[in-house]
């Protein structure tokens, strides 16, 4: 089942990882997650992940052809995938891929905010199943120098926030954090600290951290070392019940330890 743009405006409304070797990343996730795969629109070069047939995430052979590092993407719904992206360059952001088409009707772009955390958007129809937060597979923290200030920029780059009667997103402030809710489900929390702009910690670059629930934090974790990930334990973020992994691509991401299975 499909829904328009319209009904999800501002909200994540997809994630996407840009990897070398999909074939590989759809092993590795399938013995960490338990994902199954299904055809997508797009072709050979991508695949969609699905748990108990809802569709979770897609993988896509991508990160050569576009230059584009190999990283877990979430997306934003938009209206206008022009007007967004002449948004994010009014308010500091760069625009690195797009829009681009793609079949049957969408467009989509490859955006950073004015920290560097790279995110999308995507103009076209989207997957009614799928959501962020609440129970589903998936939560989503954006970690940067100022949560406040990421907040005003992707408000008005998003929509956040309008109050308008069928506004889909709507941000509060709790304990320092941002927290952004789509028609009252909490979806993401936009986090304040410490970051690196280069290495020796890239992983401490502002980003946006995807995080995946899992039944057993520890046998999750196990499978990830077994299949040539590794884990990184020097994030001043993590807390009890999350670690956080590369997979072998070097594509960030966290698993946490679902509450229904603790």
């Amino acid at each position: 089942m499909l829904l328009v743009t319209a009904e999800v405006i501002g909200s994540p409304c997809w994630l996407s990882l840009t990897a070398r070797d999909k074939g590989a990343s759809e092993r590795f996730y399938e013995a960490v997650l338990g994902w199954s795969y299904g055809t997508s629109s797009f072709g050979r070069a991508f695949s969609v992940a699905e748990v108990g047939g809802v569709p979770v995430a897609g993988i896509g052979a991508v990160a050569g052809e576009f230059a584009v590092p190999t990283a877990w993407t979430v997306y934003f719904a938009v209206d206008d995938a022009d007007a967004a992206v002449a948004r994010v360059r009014e308010r500091g952001g760069t625009v690195a891929v797009g829009p681009i088409p793609y079949p049957p009707d969408g467009r989509a772009a490859f955006l950073t905010d004015q920290e560097g955390a790279a995110f999308g958007i995507w103009d076209g129809t989207v997957v009614a199943e799928w959501s962020a937060g609440g129970r589903s597979p998936l939560w989503l923290e954006l970690h940067t120098r100022n949560a406040f200030d990421a907040a005003i920029f992707y408000g008005e780059v998003l929509e956040w926030g309008t109050g308008a009667p069928d506004a889909c997103c709507e941000v509060s402030y709790e304990d320092d954090r941002v927290v952004l809710r789509s028609r009252g489900t909490p979806v993401a929390r936009l986090n304040s600290g410490p970051v690196e702009e280069a290495a020796p910690k890239p992983q401490l670059r502002p980003r946006w951290l995807v995080h995946f629930k899992v039944p057993d934090l520890d046998a999750a974790v196990s499978a990830a070392l077994q299949k040539g990930g590794t884990k990184v334990t020097d994030l001043p973020w993590n807390s009890a019940g999350q670690v956080t992994v590369r997979d072998p691509d070097g594509a960030l991401f966290t698993l946490d330890q679902s509450v229904e299975d603790a």
